[in-house]
């Protein structure tokens, strides 16, 4: 029952994000501080899953990080440019559909790595490095792209990083290495929760956000959709060429092709005039974690 409600992932995803478009206050009350508490909620039940030993071994191989990072910096912001001109977006759509490339992984990659039956250790690293990598390199590649410099709070970027990625996982990771009985008891549960965070985050984001999405017209859905699932693509791609075997596929394709939404949709509304510079965003929101899912169900199906 846990199995199949976790493995239906895409569904709520896609159910809520609709309600959340026709009714916003269902959704809207998870705001604020929630949204960083779901978050921790999140890495804390992939934490529970790991051990030291599992990341000794990803930092054996350091080239998967690397090769994630990259892709991450390079593909997605690069793009986002490419189908904002070729769309002919409006600017405001423009400029956020590539501040939302130039963002970093979301931790939503790690949950969808999860279900997917991928490498989480290496998900939660190339996760924190690209996070780390975007204090620089997000308003470096905006401004390169779109020509607008976007002011990155570097300090408050890197506490909300250790509070809702490094802190949680640690923790997880001290009690699997303490406390396996209660891990083990809770465990079977934590995909399940980790699904209701991220349903209720997503949804929250795309209420916030409902009148712009409806008035915005299937051009800029469509270049949000190309965005993500040319991410998927080209990150599984890259991954193949380089010879690597498909669990490190898959992971570095849900890398690549999700997106920290989030952070775009906070970024765009306090450093551009323009309130629909945020709205590529909250679309992405939904559109990575239903392809992300999606995959991860037909992937989890297919692992041995």
């Amino acid at each position: 029952m846990l199995q199949t409600a976790t493995n239906l992932f895409p569904v709520w995803v896609l159910v809520a994000g609709g309600l959340a478009l026709v009714h916003p206050p269902l959704f809207t009350w998870f705001r604020g501080p929630l949204i960083v508490w779901g978050l921790a909620v999140i890495m804390l039940g992939m934490g529970i899953t790991l051990s030291f030993a599992d990341f000794r071994k990803v930092l054996q191989v350091p080239r998967p990080v690397a090769l994630g990072f990259v892709s991450q910096f390079l593909v997605m912001p690069c793009l986002a440019w490419a189908i904002a001109q070729a769309q002919s977006l409006e600017t405001p759509f423009a400029v956020g559909l590539i501040l939302t490339g130039a963002c970093p992984g979301g931790t939503a990659s790690n949950v969808v790595t999860y279900i997917a039956r991928a490498n989480l250790p290496l998900s939660v690293l190339m996760t924190m490095c690209s996070t780390m990598g975007a204090i620089v390199l997000t308003p470096l590649l905006t401004k390169w792209l779109a020509g607008t410099m976007v002011p990155v709070d570097a300090w408050g970027l890197f506490l909300s990083t250790v509070q809702v990625v490094l802190l949680p996982v640690f923790l997880g990771i001290i009690l699997n290495h303490f406390a396996p009985r209660l891990v083990g008891f809770v465990q079977p549960a934590s995909p399940l929760v980790a699904v209701v965070a991220i349903v209720l985050i997503v949804a929250s984001v795309i209420g916030q956000s409902a009148d712009a999405i409806l008035g915005s017209g299937m051009a800029l859905v469509s270049s949000v959709l190309l965005l993500h699932s040319g991410g998927f693509l080209l990150g599984y791609m890259l991954a193949k060429v380089f010879g690597y075997e498909e669990s490190i596929r898959r992971t570095v394709s849900i890398e690549v092709g999700m997106q920290n939404s989030g952070l775009a949709v906070v970024l765009a509304r306090q450093h551009f005039a323009n309130p629909l510079t945020a709205v590529p965003g909250a679309i992405s929101s939904v559109v990575h974690s239903v392809f992300g899912s999606f995959l991860a169900a037909r992937w989890r199906r297919g692992a041995h």
